[in-house]
């Protein structure tokens, strides 16, 4: 068993601090900036004609506007509607928290699609390279959960148990930690053999985010609290699997249509 102590805030200087959540935003997006242009350096055979590589840097902007838009009205519509509706001022104090995930990919999709085409470029070359850069920055994002005693597990006596102390005193699973290495670590090494092999096709990468993201969280939402202002839809799931199951079908239609276009 784990007695939580760590310290969400890497430093307080009282004008200013610096959280650990912050950092992971952050670096989640230099690293995958960097992981992407190195994806599309690879699949570019010539680079000085290659449109793709040359506005890449340009589509950080738009990533980053509606990973934070995009996450920010998903938790208004998904987790939170009744309180928002009520307290709309509310929804802009992005800082005190409420961000969500399936939100932030709805976002990120409109955005590289607005992108893509205002740029006349394919917009599933871009939601490929998005897919695999992804999981680093989602890894980041569950380390900094657990950091913040956020998103905690189920009560359970498990030998690696953790107890987080801001929450109460009952030994829980470490259902970030669990989110961390599926969604991140495990997802990853897939993507990236799907975007290496042989007879990759563009749009491949999407599904398979899709699909496999939206399997993963299921098994994680297995672990994890409910949130306590939801508790679990028709009795049965949670928010969070309700919208990965979505996730899944939209990735094996997707999948789907991108055969049916080969043909």
């Amino acid at each position: 068993m784990f007695i939580h102590n760590l310290d969400p805030i890497l430093f307080d200087l009282g004008f200013i601090e610096l959280r650990w959540y912050s950092l992971a935003y952050i670096f989640g997006i230099l690293i995958g900036w960097w992981y992407g242009k190195k994806i599309i350096i690879q699949k570019s055979a010539n680079l000085d004609n290659n449109s793709e590589a040359r506005v890449f840097d340009d589509l950080i902007t738009y990533l980053v506007i509606s990973i934070i838009i995009g996450g920010r009205i998903g938790y208004v519509i998904f987790y939170n509607f009744n309180y928002y509706i009520n307290y709309p001022l509310e929804i802009i104090k992005i800082w005190e928290g409420g961000m969500s995930f399936h939100g932030a990919l709805i976002g990120i999709i409109l955005g590289t699609y607005v992108f893509s085409k205002k740029n006349k470029i394919k917009v599933f070359f871009f939601l490929d390279v998005i897919a695999c850069v992804a999981p680093m920055g989602i890894f980041l994002g569950r380390i900094a959960n657990f950091i913040n005693s956020e998103l905690v597990g189920k009560v359970s006596n498990i030998p690696w148990s953790v107890v987080f102390p801001l929450i109460d005193e009952s030994p829980r699973h470490p259902s970030q930690i669990y989110e961390a290495l599926l969604e991140g670590i495990i997802l990853f090494y897939i993507l990236r053999y799907v975007i290496n092999r042989k007879g990759y096709k563009i749009g491949n990468c999407s599904c398979v985010f899709l699909i496999v993201y939206g399997l993963f969280r299921i098994i994680s939402e297995l672990f994890r609290e409910p949130d306590a202002h939801i508790g679990y839809l028709f009795g049965l799931m949670s928010t969070g699997t309700f919208l990965s199951i979505i996730m899944i079908f939209s990735g094996l239609i997707l999948f789907n249509f991108l055969k049916k276009n080969e043909k």
